[in-house]
């Protein structure tokens, strides 16, 4: 069922499967603790997610996204808006918003998203 109300989005938003490991912002052992992943959808101000777990609002994740516009992982760190169970205790669309992009990282998202729009017109 497609959404048929209005577009409340600032951005415009993708579709489009990106490398993304994460891991809960405020944990002390981050790195034994981080997954990989893969977005559902991106754009400038957040992305949805597929999760091995579900996630409370306003969870902060450190995220590592690989994008094509930039050789380098890109640094984020995302908000939780929503954990949305998929498959029980297996899969979950997990919605972020992203709190602060810097003006480079902001380039690559703007061109990746540019890019895939042009594409799916």
């Amino acid at each position: 069922m497609t959404y048929q109300g209005i577009e409340r989005r600032k951005h415009p938003r993708i579709s489009g499967r990106f490398i993304v490991s994460y891991r809960i912002l405020e944990n002390a052992d981050a790195e034994s603790k981080r997954d990989i992943t893969q977005t559902k959808n991106i754009s400038l101000g957040g992305m949805l997610l597929t999760t091995n777990r579900g996630f409370r609002p306003k969870t902060s994740l450190a995220i590592e996204i690989r994008l094509p516009f930039d050789p380098n992982p890109i640094m984020l760190i995302g908000r939780v808006i929503e954990s949305r169970q998929i498959v029980e205790n297996l899969i979950y669309d997990t919605r972020l918003m992203f709190l602060a992009v810097d003006e480079q990282h902001r380039h690559a998202i703007e061109q990746t998203v540019r890019h895939h729009t042009k594409k799916e017109d």
